[in-house]
């Protein structure tokens, strides 16, 4: 098993950024890629952003690329998305997330899945 733990979320205004961390623990070998995702309220869950076990690929959602950076270091076991230029809409829980496997968009692709953060963008 493995098991993640968010941290990093909270209330900031229009602008402001934030990054999010996620340290893994337990069987960690098994992990390949690691994602984030979120979840507004009344709303899908939804992929926000996907990085390889190198660290050399990641993919974005169409709205935040240019604005969010995905990385992580295994040396710590943990993944960042550091959030630049938040904006209302980004207003969600973020959930990070551990495949077995490849980079991938799918939230079924992905095994192992923290508690969840909050991030709140005030306008």
């Amino acid at each position: 098993q493995v098991q993640l733990v968010e941290s990093g979320g909270g209330l900031v205004q229009t602008g402001d950024s934030l990054r999010l961390s996620c340290a893994a623990s337990g069987r960690t070998f098994s992990i390949g890629a690691m994602g984030w995702f979120r979840q507004a309220p009344g709303k899908e869950r939804e992929f926000v952003a996907t990085v390889s076990w190198s660290g050399d690929v990641t993919y974005y959602k169409d709205s935040v690329k240019g604005r969010f950076t995905c990385s992580r270091d295994n040396a710590k076991n943990t993944v960042y998305l550091q959030m630049n230029s938040l904006k209302p809409e980004d207003t969600a829980a973020y959930y990070c997330a551990a495949s077995r496997y490849g980079n991938t968009v799918r939230s079924d692709d992905y095994a192992y899945w923290g508690q969840g953060t909050q991030v709140t963008v005030s306008s």
